[in-house]
């Protein structure tokens, strides 16, 4: 494989740690610093990164993008398309297949990003990682091929009403199958996830606990820890929706504890098309095949067939090689940031744009204030007194060249409970600045007082 190839293209510190792969584009950080608040315009970390990030580079209508909906996808740098690129000229080849260079190359590849992903989240063993198209089909892998077989009439499964469509659907197909129930913890009066409701809720009926790490809506953050330990009381597993945190975070998940978790190759930088599910191995090897067909067999008979290890048993078929390549490059990338280092920055960018935001009048961002979460992510769902969330979006698309989204964002229980019907987000990542959320803040505020008749 080529070298590490990652962030900071527009850098030239000498001794800092940097250095300059030969004809690529991208500078390599194995320790980055954090960076300075004594030093000069451009030395935030989103100014330092931006630049590998070719889309951020546009204009419409005469006005920058800037470009506020990382909670539904984020940017790709140059090293993660000119590493696809490289797949798909130089070894494209099916995997595990082939004893020619081609395949060898490309199974070789995509193996060793499966043990990036493996380290990434401190996972015990690379077979604890199964590729999948995105983390809704993980869920739906451990719905389908842990949840049959082991619920049944009078047991019970345990969620917020802050998830995801993507890891409530699911679970209500398998309830209906199995006659399993399933049960919401509700909010507390600081719009947070009822923890000591959910904990209430906790029973030996209970089987699966189903929660996020963090909300794509109020920007909350879940004790997974506490959750597990609550849950390993009464012998229920605990699956994990960590779409939102993984991208953010240092995310450990033998500290978390839990059974399973989820996330998504395209928020975190990564292509599009696929995702990973962690699974403890013991648990992936006592569970049925989610799909059949080639590659997750190990042996063909007329009347039955017998399965492959886990992660072979679950990826039935060719799967997206080149995109999981592609987010084992995402993953050097954010590694050669350091997770810690995006985490801090981002949290201060978080808190500036809540505190910009809640100044703005006739606003109402949902989810807890910052003096109530010992973390809040850079994200703000919000509505604007007297307008539609999608009115408000599209004039600062069409008029401010601002992307933000607007609509229930697949969370329309949560949403019922807040009594409103869609709010409007913005969502941040690390290349996005200061300047940015200012950029944002003064088209929100030109946009309302523009439609705010005169008294």
């Amino acid at each position: 494989m080529a070298a590490l190839r990652c962030c900071f293209a527009g850098s030239s510190a000498v001794g800092g740690g940097f250095f300059k792969p030969s004809s690529r584009r991208g500078w390599c950080a194995p320790a980055v610093a954090a960076p300075s608040r004594e030093a000069g315009p451009g030395s935030s970390l989103g100014e330092r990164t931006r630049v590998d990030f070719p889309v951020l580079h546009q204009e419409f209508n005469g006005a920058k993008l800037v470009y506020f909906d990382n909670g539904a996808t984020s940017q790709k740098p140059s090293s993660v398309m000119e590493t696809l690129d490289e797949y798909y000229r130089s070894y494209n080849s099916n995997v595990h297949r082939g004893i020619h260079a081609l395949s060898a190359k490309a199974t070789d590849a995509y193996e060793t990003a499966r043990r990036k992903v493996a380290n990434f989240i401190n996972a015990a063993d690379s077979r604890e990682i199964v590729f999948t198209r995105n983390a809704t089909e993980a869920i739906n892998l451990v719905a389908y091929s842990w949840g049959l077989s082991n619920l049944k009439l009078g047991d019970e499964i345990v969620l917020t009403v802050a998830e995801h469509h993507s890891a409530i659907v699911p679970w209500q197909f398998v309830s209906q199958k199995t006659g399993a129930t399933l049960k919401y913890a509700g909010l507390t009066k600081e719009e947070v996830p009822d923890i000591e409701q959910l904990k209430g809720l906790l029973s030996n009926k209970t089987k699966i606990v189903v929660v996020h790490h963090v909300s794509n809506v109020l920007g909350s953050m879940l004790p997974v820890e506490e959750i597990v330990e609550w849950s390993n009381k009464v012998g229920a597993k605990v699956l994990v929706d960590a779409c939102q945190s993984v991208p953010h975070m240092p995310v450990d998940v033998q500290k978390l504890g839990a059974d399973f978790l989820v996330a998504s190759s395209h928020k975190m930088c990564g292509p599009t098309g696929v995702g990973f599910l962690y699974g403890k191995f013991e648990i992936l090897s006592s569970m049925e095949p989610f799909l059949g067909g080639g590659e997750m067999i190990a042996d063909v008979f007329p009347d039955k067939s017998t399965y492959a290890e886990p992660p072979s048993r679950f990826e039935a078929g060719t799967p997206a090689i080149g995109e999981a390549i592609g987010l084992g490059a995402a993953i050097d990338y954010l590694s050669c940031i350091g997770m810690d280092k995006i985490y801090e920055y981002e949290r201060e960018l978080g808190t500036y744009l809540y505190k910009s935001l809640i100044s703005v009048p006739k606003v109402q961002i949902y989810g807890p204030a910052l003096s109530q979460a010992d973390h809040r992510a850079p994200l703000c769902s919000f509505n604007v007194e007297n307008f539609h969330p999608t009115d408000i979006a599209e004039i600062l698309d069409l008029e401010h060249s601002v992307a933000i989204r607007s609509g229930h964002h697949c969370a329309q229980i949560l949403h019922r409970t807040l009594g409103i019907h869609a709010s409007a987000r913005a969502s941040l990542h690390f290349y996005n600045t200061k300047e940015e959320v200012d950029v944002f803040i003064d088209a929100l505020k030109t946009t309302i007082d523009f439609f705010t008749p005169e008294h």
